[in-house]
């Protein structure tokens, strides 16, 4: 299969790390942008991130720098959706997301998000992991998305709708699940506490 091209989620407003781009932490003294883009960019095509207000305070990863289309913060799927357009300009079928603060996603991402949809004949796939006490969680930001879809989405967040597999599972969505062993691959950095996990775990696992 072809790389599809990927965007990095990052227009969150951070509330719970007091403000602020989460992204430009940095556990092990490497930001967290920067650990994602060494995990995407073997996997994808090209790369955009997705972020609000001055692009100019991203303007040292050498990444296009995209919007999104709807005001007021609608979530994570208004960063869906401006990936999904910003692939479709450039004649893309399908896009990749994975978030600017979970820097430890899995290495084959994207291989089995294609084979996943591929497999159920499906246009998206999300990635999963297993609950401890049975089923799955699935981590909607990170999802391979045909970009043919788009207005739809659109549709669906000027009618108010905010949860991701609300949308995902009214469209038929293929689910790829990832198995958490010495450490969750979708562990995410939220708050102060998450940072000192994230630092614990770069020491500890070589991340």
């Amino acid at each position: 299969m072809s790389l599809p091209p990927a965007v990095i989620l990052a227009g969150g407003l951070s509330s719970r790390m007091g403000g602020g781009d989460k992204g430009l932490l940095a556990p092990g003294g490497r930001s967290l942008i920067d650990r994602v883009i060494g995990r995407i960019a073997p996997q994808a095509g090209a790369l955009a991130l997705n972020a609000n207000g001055d692009a100019a305070r991203f303007e040292a990863f050498g990444l296009p720098v995209i919007a999104d289309s709807m005001a007021g913060h609608p979530g994570p799927l208004a960063g869906v959706l401006a990936a999904m357009d910003w692939a479709a300009r450039a004649g893309q079928e399908s896009v990749v997301t994975v978030a600017a603060d979970t820097p430890f996603f899995p290495p084959d991402l994207v291989a089995r998000l294609q084979r996943a949809a591929a497999e159920a004949g499906t246009p998206l796939a999300l990635a999963a992991t297993p609950r401890p006490g049975g089923g799955l969680s699935r981590h909607p930001t990170f999802g391979l998305w045909h970009t043919g879809l788009r207005d739809d989405l659109r549709a669906a967040l000027e009618d108010g709708l905010r949860k991701v597999v609300l949308w995902t599972d009214a469209q038929g969505c293929a689910t790829a699940s990832f198995d958490v062993t010495s450490f969750d691959p979708f562990f995410n950095v939220n708050t102060p506490d998450d940072m000192a996990e994230a630092e614990r775990m770069i020491a500890e696992f070589g991340l």
